[in-house]
């Protein structure tokens, strides 16, 4: 008896004990002046280096430039026999171009190729993701919302006569659709053009062209033609100037990111629906990422885009080099390089298809990952976007309720589905589950048109892509996730690295080949983050060698018959006279791959000598830089193997 009562004094101590002790809690909770405190990526830069604005040596073997391809300079200029445009003309061509950023700025330098192939007088192309969306900025036109228009047609005036509108006289004409229409492939020939339009251009002196495809011209000519090839290339890389807003605000970017006194590193994912489609990528991901990829497939296999099976083996198109690097491979690629941990990496992309969770085992690898929102304040975005008409809100509407007959009807007449089922009929429907640009799948068969909010992110995306277009450019290094597909569209990848190789052949620029990465990475998917050091000195060679003429050449291969401006070399490019001239590699079409550039000109050969001069004052890079070790709750044993070897260097 005096055990048990000496318990219940034990137990009566215990409960006193908790309540006092949630009592305190309690009270901390309510009372405490301690908020939650934000993540911010200029915070965490400021961790890392805390040291602003003050230079800190570089390791040539992760920064440094490929010397082999120094002696590349870039040279577009016309060259012998290049008349300048007359004041007549065979009539006017204007345009509409669809798609998105990479497929806007190709089709122009098209545009404005045909024309001078056509000796026609280009009307200032319509984009059609700013005209589309309704209530945009009235600052802006259709061209102008993302591009120059006065630098566009001023610098051009020696090539193609450019025009913003076309005459009073011809306007009615084409609203009453007066005039002949073409919608060009992009693989069109220039015989196309001189056989098939000029014809209807001479006697209507007007004709329309729809661009849907990201060109209207193929992207490899004759060598006859290769004036027009560097016409391509003025176009691109000298006229087609973003407008001064966006460079600013890009400039500013890159300032931001370089006051941290570090190197960067751009990376595009190329994590895009309509390339996941395209090339069967859908069971890399999972739940409704990846029926959203196989309608989008679908619809390209009714359209004619896509020649194959709706349902493939996802694992084997990977294997092929057909799908793109995963952000976590394309971070244990970067750590095997040798990049530290602290590495400044900005992610380029207007979308990531898969959301910011795919990106989470790359920001566990590397601390300092940057993208547009952490560089840019809202109000700064919002003004380049500039004043815009309120849309209505999309106010969220209960569905209709359907009888017990209709459900069973729609059930049995449902069938087997690859889809998730819908709710049941007595379980209620959250708001959260109608909401969102994926929602439709889960009760309809059909994708529906987009909302007047869809189109105005579709032509704010136009600008976010062009941000990061500019500070890719601008990057000390640059690695593609998804690039040279094989597909007819350009992407944005494959521009970066065109304007990359044209402006700066030497820059750091990563052109891996996917299907021997997808080798590498089958030999340690198991066990992925425990690579050998055997795997990490492979891996490291490949993407050594994907810097140098291997990856030139490469790229010449698979990049340049989708897109010319991925590769402009050698049409737009020259050779420094000191530098031993370089035999060119041909391909079995006879088509030269890799060298075969002319002399650079004298003037630009002194001011490369002058440039030379002043850069042997600057102090020398450090080569010693050793990354740091990774955290033990990562990747404890990659950095280990990776910091103390000896691996196949570019420059040797």
């Amino acid at each position: 008896m005096a055990f048990k009562s000496k318990i219940k004094w034990v137990a009566l101590f215990v409960l006193t004990l908790s309540l006092g002790s949630l009592t305190v809690h309690l009270s901390l909770t309510k009372f405490s002046s301690m908020n939650l405190v934000q993540y911010s990526a200029k915070e965490a830069l400021s961790h890392d280096f805390p040291y602003i604005g003050s230079p800190v040596g570089r390791n040539k073997r992760l920064w440094g430039a490929v010397r082999s391809l120094e002696s590349l300079q870039p040279y577009a200029n016309p060259r012998n026999g290049y008349p300048v445009p007359g004041k007549t003309s065979n009539g006017f061509i204007y345009a509409k171009i669809f798609g998105g950023f990479e497929k806007i700025r190709s089709s122009i330098c098209d545009l404005v190729t045909i024309s001078r192939l056509l000796n026609a007088t280009l009307v200032i192309p319509e984009i059609q993701e700013s005209t589309r969306s309704k209530g945009i900025s009235y600052k802006f036109k259709s061209f102008s919302y993302l591009y120059d228009e006065e630098q566009f047609i001023a610098s051009l005036k020696n090539d193609v006569n450019i025009i913003k509108s076309l005459p009073e006289y011809f306007k009615s004409a084409r609203r009453r659709s007066e005039f002949p229409t073409f919608k060009p492939k992009s693989s069109a020939s220039p015989n196309y053009y001189v056989k098939e339009i000029l014809p209807s251009l001479k006697k209507a002196k007007v004709v329309g062209l729809i661009i849907m495809d990201g060109g209207c011209l193929q992207p490899i000519l004759p060598p006859i033609l290769s004036e027009f090839q560097r016409l391509r290339c003025r176009v691109a890389f000298h006229s087609l100037q973003l407008r001064p807003e966006i460079q600013i605000l890009g400039l500013r970017m890159v300032e931001r990111l370089r006051a941290w006194g570090q190197p960067f590193l751009a990376y595009h994912p190329g994590l895009v629906r309509d390339t996941l489609a395209y090339h069967g990528c859908a069971e890399l991901f999972q739940d409704v990422h990846t029926e959203l990829i196989q309608y989008r497939r679908e619809q390209m296999i009714k359209q004619g885009i896509v020649n194959d099976e709706l349902s493939v083996e996802s694992h084997i198109r990977r294997e092929n080099g057909s799908c793109p690097l995963m952000p976590e491979e394309v971070g244990l690629l970067l750590r095997a390089m040798g990049y530290p941990s602290n590495t400044i990496i900005y992610v380029a992309g207007s979308q990531t298809f898969g959301g910011q969770r795919l990106l989470i085992p790359l920001r566990a690898m590397f601390a300092n990952v940057v993208d547009r929102t952490s560089l840019c304040s809202k109000t700064e975005l919002s003004d380049l976007v500039g004043p815009e008409t309120p849309l209505p809100p999309d106010v969220f509407k209960m569905p209709n309720p359907k009888s017990e007959e209709q459900l069973k009807e729609e059930w049995n007449r449902a069938g087997p589905r690859p889809r998730p089922l819908p709710p049941p009929p007595d379980r209620p429907v959250y708001q959260h589950e109608k909401e969102g640009w994926y929602a439709w799948i889960t009760e309809n068969d059909k994708e529906p048109n987009p909302s007047p909010m869809d189109l105005r992110m579709q032509a704010h995306r136009l600008l976010w892509d062009a941000l990061d277009y500019i500070v890719s450019v601008e990057a000390d290094a640059f690695f593609p996730g998804f690039h040279s597909d094989g597909s007819r569209w350009p992407d944005f990848s494959g521009l970066v690295i065109g304007q990359r190789l044209y402006e700066r052949a030497s820059s750091r620029t990563y052109r891996p080949d996917r299907k021997k990465i997808a080798e590498l990475f089958n030999v340690i998917r198991d066990d992925m983050f425990h690579p050998k050091r055997s795997w990490i000195l492979s891996a490291r060679e490949h993407l050594n060698r994907s810097l140098s003429e291997e990856g030139l050449i490469r790229q010449s291969l698979l990049s340049k018959p989708t897109s010319f401006l991925s590769h402009p070399i050698p049409e737009c490019s020259c050779r420094i006279s000191s530098v031993e001239i370089t035999k060119p590699i041909k391909g079995k079409d006879g088509r030269i791959l890799f060298g075969g550039e002319p002399e650079c000109p004298k003037w630009m050969q002194s001011a490369r000598a002058e440039k030379a001069r002043t850069n042997e004052t600057e102090p020398a890079e450090d080569e010693n830089d050793v990354p740091e070790q990774l955290e033990p709750d990562v990747i404890s044993s990659l950095t280990s193997l990776i910091d103390h070897d000896e691996e196949w260097d570019p420059n040797d």
